[in-house]
């Protein structure tokens, strides 16, 4: 299992085994060692390997994932050191050596892919399964057809009033984000994290200054904050949402004179009558 994972994993990444054996400060020997199934890595190369791929130590010891149908692996970009300085370049979205994400998807009996529902019950579970196309085979599942047929789609139910007028249970459809480069300021953002869980805000993208990203409600009684790129699990873009409440329009001073007027002259009529 080991070997197989290294070598997909590797290639994936576009490395040589130099370049593997470089990254884990081992011989280049070695990887070719390992992924023959002629040697077995030590523990603190295991954990090396984990933390390179950017999966659990128990997803590369025990998941197969050159068999795994209803997964992708997403290259994803690796964040500029804190304090950085901009500059006017992009970042490579796809460089070699970045760490790999892991998207697990179902799909219906056609092949399409199924958007899967997150209730807030399954809030906590999900920071535990998401990666697990087990996990997400017990979610609830639906499709939306007037979605775009390009790219994976999840539902989360949001919690809380901090993105009003978006009441609490409403829930937010989203199209996962590949490369987080890529998000513009002010995006709305189902935001999957170690240290937040779930949240829905908008988000400001700092990582070539920081490293971070700058979490803002809609509503203004709750104040901005920074998450760090490292604590980040998944960014779903907001495409769509699914409401039994109905927004409450905000009503200007001149409407409701307009309406205080009309009621006055609807008064007048029936007193007339």
């Amino acid at each position: 299992m080991i070997n197989t994972n290294l070598k997909f994993c590797r290639r994936e990444l576009a490395l040589t085994q130099a370049q593997m054996a470089d990254k884990l400060g081992i011989k280049r020997s070695l990887v070719g060692a390992y992924e023959e199934g002629r040697a077995e890595p030590r523990l603190a190369t295991l954990v090396n390997m984990a933390r390179l791929f950017g999966i659990t130590l128990d997803q590369l010891v025990t998941t197969d994932f050159s068999k795994k149908k209803n997964a992708k692996i997403i290259g994803s970009v690796p964040a500029p050191e804190a304090g950085g300085a901009e500059d006017d370049t992009d970042p490579p979205t796809t460089p070699a050596g970045g760490k790999l994400r892991i998207l697990a998807l179902t799909v219906d009996k056609d092949q399409n892919e199924n958007i899967e529902w997150v209730p807030q019950k399954a809030a906590a579970g999900y920071l535990n399964g998401y990666a697990d196309p087990e996990y997400l085979e017990v979610l609830p599942k639906f499709r939306l057809p007037m979605l775009s047929n390009t790219g994976t789609y999840r539902a989360f139910e949001i919690a809380g009033d901090s993105m009003l007028p978006i009441a609490s249970g409403t829930v937010i459809v989203g199209r996962y984000v590949e490369d987080w480069s890529t998000i513009k300021d002010g995006t709305p953002c189902i935001v999957v994290s170690k240290r937040e869980g779930i949240v829905f805000k908008r988000l400001f993208n700092k990582l070539r200054s920081g490293a971070m990203f700058v979490l803002h409600s809609d509503n203004p009684n709750f104040s901005p904050y920074d998450l760090n790129v490292d604590d980040v699990l998944e960014i779903w873009e907001a495409k769509s949402y699914i409401s039994s409440t109905f927004p409450i329009a905000e009503l200007s001073l001149e409407r409701v004179a307009s309406l205080v007027l009309d009621l006055q002259q609807q008064v007048a009529l029936l007193k007339r009558a």
